[in-house]
């Protein structure tokens, strides 16, 4: 299971009952976020999913709605008393943007950890997700969207595991990864296991406007959460100027990716109500919503080769 909340669904400027860009992943009890923009912190303690738990951070890119929260999510990692190593991801330019950022934080009690993404991005492994990072056309200024993917390990074949001799007393180590010997022979868990099953994908990727290694890394995911900056057609000579994208615009990189469901975030603050342009969208891509601060995303393991199953609250 894969558990998200929006922290803050804003772009550029917050308003009353808009914070700016942060998500929180949670996986087996682990914590990561996406940017942190200003009121994340504040959003952390609405959620209740705790500090402690945070293992890192990654920054998409370096404009202000996407990472002024940086200073006082450091302070409030300290009070919380953590000592684990905190890790932060971003583009080129990251150390910098860090310190700068966090000239006003007194020596903490818990190490931090810089990785520079290269240009073309990377693949790391964090809370237990596999993590694509890949660059996206923000104009001149570098930006990365993440695609991440939760594994699930091939079923356990109880017939494999009788043909082989391995008493019932002793499935329950195989299933938890050990290698047992049988009779004299060696038998390991890959032994006893049906084909992979298919995991969870969800993509992440604001500030962009469509573009190639945009719609080469939203195939097959079953959640995208893209970028609704302006809901109107006529703010498209804005988005051209500013390398955003509309709400139509995400939601047809969706109908091309089709997933089991499109999330609209960043809105800008001339979409005062992003429900208001959601029907259109639709017309695009039928299983489009907006996002919401405080909403939390559900997914669970799909059955056989469906989508994931996706809840919202």
């Amino acid at each position: 299971m894969l558990e998200m909340c929006f922290l803050g669904t804003g772009g550029t400027l917050p308003i009353p009952d808009r914070a700016l860009s942060s998500l929180y992943v949670r996986e087996n009890g682990r914590g990561l976020l996406i940017d942190c923009g200003e009121g994340t912190q504040v959003g952390i303690r609405k959620l209740g999913w705790g500090f402690r738990n945070l293992d890192g951070l990654l920054l998409t890119h370096f404009h202000g709605d996407h990472c002024t929260g940086l200073a006082g999510l450091m302070l409030s990692l300290e009070k919380a008393g953590r000592d684990e190593t905190f890790h932060i991801w971003g583009p080129k330019g990251l150390k910098r943007v860090v310190e700068g950022l966090c000239v006003i934080v007194p020596p903490l009690s818990y190490p931090v950890l810089l990785h520079e993404l290269p240009p073309a991005g990377e693949e790391m492994e964090i809370i237990g997700l596999k993590i694509r990072a890949f660059p996206v056309d923000h104009g001149g200024m570098p930006c990365f969207g993440f695609r991440l993917m939760l594994e699930r390990s091939a079923a356990f074949d109880p017939e494999k595991a009788k043909a082989l001799g391995v008493p019932v007393q002793e499935w329950k180590r195989l299933q938890d990864g050990e290698t047992l010997r049988v009779g004299g022979r060696k038998i390991r868990p890959e032994d006893v296991t049906g084909e992979k099953r298919k995991g969870i994908t969800a993509v992440f990727s604001t500030d962009t406007r469509p573009c190639e290694t945009l719609s080469r890394y939203t195939r097959e995911a079953d959640l995208l959460i893209l970028e609704g900056m302006y809901g109107s057609e006529e703010k498209l000579p804005q988005a051209l100027k500013n390398h955003h994208m509309l709400f139509r615009e995400a939601a047809e990189i969706a109908r091309e990716a089709d997933p089991a469901m499109l999330m609209l975030t960043h809105f800008s603050t001339s979409v005062e109500d992003p429900e208001e342009f959601i029907p259109a969208a639709r017309e695009v891509f039928e299983r489009t919503v907006a996002a919401r601060d405080g909403q939390i995303v559900t997914l669970r393991y799909p059955r056989g080769e469906e989508k994931a199953w996706i809840g919202l609250c």
